[in-house]
């Protein structure tokens, strides 16, 4: 199990790190989201690093990056961003908005399915509501890429990737801030269910009615 890392930011001088100074110069519900974040639990295979979080897209940032291993192998990575704007935002209709980008690579005949993007966004939303989240204002992308190498590459085989690009308002709850913890939680299901793990909690061979994608082979392409 590990526990979520991150930084505070702020745009003004992007500094990096977090102090007494910094924190009380950034709103009670803001830091108790952050400190939602830093506090969660997660799911074993999950492994989380701090990232620099953006700096011109709200008056408060925090990110995170993950890695979903297994065997030494990564299976899918992601980024996650939690927004705050104290004044609110029009387009999220809220305070909050967590932006995520997730990643995994597919063998060619999966990534051949024509409902595969409907199946991926599907995942992100399920994900969400299996922790029973209320969130609002989602919108995203799901893409496919194909490479295929020649020459001096010629003897690596097909690639194909899929990727979501993705953001939602998580509500917020009676102290300003919403339950952070809860919506990392299902980011890394979505996370472990497009690298091709099955839910936590459910036991190998017993994935009726569970649909994931086939783990990938070889290194990650960059």
């Amino acid at each position: 199990m590990a526990a979520a890392q991150g930084q505070f930011s702020d745009p003004s001088d992007g500094a990096e790190g977090t102090d007494d100074a910094e924190r009380n110069s950034v709103p009670r519900a803001f830091r108790l989201a952050v400190d939602a974040l830093r506090a969660a639990r997660l799911r074993p295979g999950i492994e989380v690093d701090p990232a620099r979080p953006p700096q011109r897209l709200a008056p408060h940032a925090y990110a995170l990056e993950a890695a979903v291993v297994d065997d030494g192998e990564d299976l899918a990575d992601g980024r996650l961003v939690l927004l705050h704007d104290p004044d609110g935002h029009e387009a999220w209709q809220g305070t909050f908005r967590l932006v995520t980008l997730v990643r995994a690579e597919l063998e060619p005949e999966m990534a051949a399915d024509p409902l595969l993007p409907e199946v991926c966004w599907s995942w992100l939303t399920g994900a969400l509501e299996a922790r029973n989240l209320s969130y609002g204002e989602p919108s995203g992308t799901v893409t496919r890429a194909g490479s295929h190498y020649f020459g001096g590459l010629a003897d690596r085989r097909p690639a194909t990737q899929i990727e979501i690009r993705a953001s939602w308002t998580p509500r917020e709850g009676r102290d300003g801030a919403p339950d952070t913890a809860a919506h990392l939680a299902a980011w890394c299901d979505l996370l472990c269910q497009i690298g091709g793990l099955p839910p936590a909690g459910v036991p190998d061979g017993a994935t009726a009615g569970v649909v994931t994608l086939p783990q990938r082979r070889g290194p990650h392409a960059p």
